[in-house]
């Protein structure tokens, strides 16, 4: 741990950039609460790590990572990173909108659909420091990004923010929001990458001994290159039921390639506010982590995906070595398999809040 700690000290680093970002500094900052402190870079709006103490008071790093910017910039697997314009995959690699088909760039791996925005996305750009607050009371970082008309060929100019904020004793709040400069409609869906793990992101052991719940008694059906179907379908009786709390790997043998699902949260229709979504437990840490979110569906992963990747502190991390909890936007227009959702327009912009909170069960 101290390795880790070493490298992510309060170093700015600063080298040219191109095009839209010519004058900004690239850097890792960070929030902190007393014990608890979270790390980000303004390279994708990453978080790069989160300090947490366990139930004997040891503090540990609980989200996968790298050790350098620069090891981020070959990241193929986007950790903590917000990724968009639409997070997760578009069919074709096109969608329609207003009578105009939009072709995108196919970045899926098997050429057929556009998977996190592009070949770029939000996550490989770098982001303007819009505020950084260090207070006591509640310490926060908000970076902005401009999307402009055309990249990475999706219409419309978009003003991109997202706020980390620390507030009570252990809570990351994480708000992001964007507004259309123009008049162009777009589709718009962002989420927020991070891959945890309560035992430590440098933990001999892997997250399927967590006990997990997610209040959600539906989920999205997938077709076999992950592209929404349209369908719906209930939990009940089938391996993604986690309505009460169980170890992930209980029924992770049933499934073919871990989980990669997109649970409709129970309380999709509130009004106001954030409402529960999931609860994760690591039992022989003791810490906790309760997602709290405004958003209708909550996409779990189980990081089946992430193999030889070496990390921070020279870790290599392996799947399921990490997992993902990324709260995001859902729409009735997903039914159609090729239409992104969520479109945003001037007098309509776009807002997320999620929350996570961390606590310690201590044995009695």
């Amino acid at each position: 741990m101290s390795n880790v700690c070493a490298s992510f000290c309060f170093i700015i680093l600063v080298f040219a950039v191109s095009a839209n970002c010519s004058k900004t500094q690239l850097g890792i900052y960070e929030i902190r609460k007393g014990d608890f402190s979270v790390k980000v870079t303004n390279y994708g709006a990453r978080i790069i790590s989160v300090l947490l103490p366990d139930k004997n008071g040891k503090l540990g790093d609980v989200v996968l990572g790298y050790d350098t910017i620069k090891e981020y910039e070959n990241d193929t697997s986007n950790f903590g990173a917000i990724v968009g314009r639409v997070a997760n995959r578009i069919s074709g690699a096109k969608f329609s909108l207003n009578g105009k088909v939009y072709k995108l760039y196919a970045n899926d791996g098997n050429g057929k659909n556009t998977i996190h925005g592009g070949r770029v996305g939000l996550s490989k750009v770098i982001w303007k420091v819009l505020k950084h607050d260090e207070s006591k009371k509640l310490p926060f970082i908000t970076f902005q990004y401009h999307s402009h008309d055309d990249e990475e060929g999706f219409p419309g100019n978009l003003i991109i923010t997202v706020t980390y904020l620390l507030h009570a004793k252990s809570k990351l709040q994480i708000t992001l929001h964007a507004e259309a400069k123009d008049d162009e409609e777009t589709p718009l869906i962002l989420a927020q990458n991070t891959y945890w793990n309560l035992g430590g992101h440098n933990s001999p052991g892997n997250i399927l001994h967590d006990h997990l719940r997610v209040l959600a008694s539906s989920y999205r059906r997938l077709d076999d290159n992950l592209v929404p179907t349209g369908r719906t379908l209930p939990v009940k009786n089938t391996p993604y039921d986690f309505l009460q709390y169980h170890p992930i790997k209980s029924r992770f043998r049933k499934l073919r390639n871990g989980y990669k699902v997109d649970y409709l949260l129970d309380h999709r229709n509130a009004k106001d506010g954030v409402e529960l979504a999931a609860v994760l437990r690591d039992k022989k840490t003791g810490r906790v982590m309760k997602v709290w979110t405004d958003q209708a569906l909550l996409q779990f992963r189980t990081g089946d995906e992430v193999r030889n990747v070496r990390g921070k502190g020279g870790v290599l991390y392996q799947k399921n070595s990490g997992l993902v909890l990324s709260a995001q936007g859902y729409s009735d227009s997903e039914d159609e398999g090729d239409f992104p959702p969520l479109v945003i327009t001037k007098e309509k912009p776009y807002k997320q809040t999620t929350v996570f909170q961390f606590l310690i069960k201590k044995k009695k």
